[in-house]
């Protein structure tokens, strides 16, 4: 098994603290889906995506379809999805990814949370190369389904990691690969769980407790910013 495995079960991959914190961020994927492809889940592929990620994170479906709807309205700001890199303490590295209606208000805030922390925000490509940019996919396990099989049918389409997690089938590919993996799951009857982006570390840094003591309070300020929508750091 390689680093993606690795890393999740290291992480856990894990997610922010609050079911509002959530709701907030799908609401906010869901808004950018349906301005880019539409309303209608059955043409837009990664709304179907996203109503299932709801689902899996129990968000009700009249919050889903609220969103949907509110989307659709011309009122509806538009969010931009912006990346910032920079530095945290103790010389790590971090991606911060934000969907945002106010991007002069967003770097600002990124900025000092880095500021506070005895980081700083840095300019785009400087932490970039070390991350790779993944896909997931979280699968309910069919019976009788050999990994290695599936594994090989999916190479073409992008696949470069299966393993089984709790009862799961976890898929990473390439980042591009995402729209032909959801094809192959959804043509072949395989139901989603959930399915998303990720940046892995290509290289990990090892701290102190002491030292994880300051990143979680710089992570803390991070995840209160309704306009953050996933942090990465190369923290083993």
């Amino acid at each position: 098994m390689g680093r993606a495995f690795e890393y999740r079960k290291a992480t856990k991959l894990k997610r922010w603290g609050t079911m509002a914190k959530t709701f907030t961020k799908i609401g906010k994927q869901i808004t950018i889906a349906v301005k880019d492809g539409g309303p209608d889940p059955h043409s837009n592929s990664r709304l179907r995506v996203l109503i299932q990620n709801a689902k899996a994170a129990n968000m009700p479906k009249d919050n889903v379809e609220r969103a949907i709807k509110k989307a659709s309205s011309k009122d509806q700001a538009d969010y931009n999805e912006v990346v910032y890199e920079g530095y945290g303490p103790f010389g790590t590295a971090f991606m911060v990814e934000t969907a945002t209606d106010n991007p002069v208000r967003t770097v600002a805030n990124v900025r000092s949370y880095f500021n506070k922390y005895s980081g700083s925000l840095g300019t785009t490509g400087c932490v970039d190369y070390m991350f790779e940019h993944k896909c997931n996919f979280k699968v309910v396990m069919k019976e009788g389904i050999d990994l290695e099989e599936l594994e090989l049918e999916l190479i073409d389409a992008g696949v470069q990691e299966i393993f089984e997690d709790e009862g799961f089938i976890m898929i990473y590919g390439e980042f591009e690969a995402f729209g032909p993996i959801q094809k192959y799951l959804e043509d072949n009857a395989f139901e989603i769980e959930n399915a998303e982006f990720e940046r892995i570390p290509q290289d990990t840094k090892e701290l102190t407790d002491e030292q994880m003591v300051e990143i979680d309070k710089l992570l803390a300020k991070f995840e209160e910013d309704d306009d953050v929508t996933g942090v990465f750091n190369n923290i083993k």
